[in-house]
């Protein structure tokens, strides 16, 4: 019997996730390429025979998305799977028409087929956008499980930039894992949160051999979502973010849009600084596609550590990197503390960034005057370097959900801003997941 020759269109997370769960042990099938966006770096390897099963005892090429079509016709592609996330409607379905264009299939792959079932109640937090809060969501659910007496292990969405195999399955409980495993930064923001409130916190690239290893020590795991994607595993309860600052998202984009189909809770973040005309549209919208969910609206409050640093200063403000790119927000948590404690001028990084920094800012123009704290790996994070200490202001605000300031030496004042999850309305989390925790015999 003919294979069906596949290409799996990726961004080293959801992609290779599909391979292990569909591909991996199917031999209709043959997986002939993946293709990689949004994250720098990761084309031009492979995924490696170690991870790939016995069907694939070379491995399986990465290439750049953009050589697509060429792959299409020259390995003879019967179908491509799309295998990211973040982004809109547009977007997939300019891909299909591509695809379908150059005489290939074009596939999405659903939820179920993908989420590997646990021995122990799955909670799931994700989001309609990357930059939702589900982060802080996902911190706030693991505080509240730790206060009732659970073992908590938090799982997080892959983010494999380095070595695939050394990355299979890693193990985070203290800061020093963080060099063990030599994370970028993109990884220290997720993970280190986790870290320093006392979770165990679980990632890499086989997510079932994680699961097994979680399973062992935890009474409850908590799935942390990476940008808009759809849980790994099959959840006991799926608790969705959405952002008011960009109303309609929550049903205009991929695949944070199955996640409100899916939602047994959807926390509408950040009410604080959202109009109510923007925060009702969300909601209306929740309601029309799930009417069964239940609605929390949220606050994210900021704090900084020095005020006087922002006051009546030239500012420049250093956001979460993934928000800003293909998140396309136009500010962050930085640019919201700038304008609450008076900073008198943001100033505009772009005349002094260099090499990978100003890359980004080729990719993604919509940034503006704000810069994203890039850190795929070393390279980048002395670009990022040298970009802040060559910017001519007063001071900078520090927008990231880690200090940067432990691995960028910053040659001016700086200040840290803080934001956490605070439920306005009820029922809260505590009580959502008091009865979650009585349903499934864990009270």
């Amino acid at each position: 019997m003919r294979h069906t020759k596949v290409i799996i269109m990726g961004a080293a997370g959801r992609d290779f996730h599909n391979f292990n769960t569909v591909f991996r042990s199917d031999d209709r099938y043959e997986v002939v390429a993946f293709t990689a966006t949004q994250i720098p770096n990761i084309e031009e390897r492979k995924y490696p025979a170690e991870l790939a099963g016995k069907l694939y005892p070379n491995g399986i090429p990465i290439f750049p998305e953009s050589d697509l079509p060429r792959l299409i016709k020259e390995l003879g592609s019967d179908e491509v799977v799309f295998a990211y996330s973040d982004v809109s409607f547009n977007y997939v379905m300019s891909k299909a028409a591509l695809v379908m264009a150059c005489g290939a299939d074009f596939k999405l792959q659903g939820a179920h087929p993908t989420m590997l079932k646990s021995k122990v109640p799955v909670i799931a937090v994700v989001a309609v956008r990357t930059g939702s809060g589900k982060s802080q969501t996902s911190r706030k659910v693991c505080q509240l499980l730790r206060a009732a007496g659970k073992k908590v292990v938090a799982v997080r969405h892959p983010m494999p930039y380095g070595d695939l195999v050394k990355q299979k399955v890693q193990r985070y409980s203290s800061l020093e894992d963080l060099k063990k495993y030599d994370c970028t930064v993109e990884e220290m923001e997720e993970y280190e949160p986790h870290i320093v409130n006392g979770t165990i916190i679980y990632a890499g690239v086989d997510y079932e051999a994680i699961l097994r290893a979680a399973e062992k020590e935890a009474d409850v795991i908590v799935w942390d979502g990476g940008n808009n994607d759809m849980s790994f595993y099959q959840p006991d309860l799926t608790i969705v973010v959405a952002d008011p600052h960009r109303p309609g998202h929550e049903i205009s984009y991929y695949p944070g849009a199955v996640n409100i189909y899916l939602a047994d809770v959807v926390v509408i973040n950040k009410i604080d600084t959202a109009s109510r005309e923007n925060i009702d549209i969300v909601r209306k919208n929740i309601f029309g596609i799930n009417p069964k969910a239940i609605i929390i609206e949220a606050a994210s409050p900021i704090t900084v550590d020095d005020e006087t640093v922002i006051r009546n200063k030239r500012v420049l403000v250093v956001e979460d990197g993934p928000t800003l790119t293909h998140g396309e927000m136009t500010y962050g948590a930085g640019m919201v503390a700038a304008r609450k404690y008076g900073a008198k001028e943001i100033v505009d990084p772009r005349p002094w960034v260099v090499n990978s920094i100003a890359e980004t800012f080729k990719k993604y123009p919509h940034i503006g005057t704000l810069l994203p704290a890039m850190g795929y790996g070393g390279k980048q994070i002395t670009d990022l370097e040298t970009t802040i200490n060559t910017v001519e202001c007063d001071s900078v605000i520090i927008g990231t959900p880690i200090d940067l300031r432990r691995i960028i030496k910053m040659n001016k004042p700086s200040t840290r801003v803080r934001y956490e999850l605070n439920e306005i309305t009820k029922p809260d989390l505590n009580e959502i997941l008091n009865n979650f925790m009585k349903k499934h015999g864990l009270k």
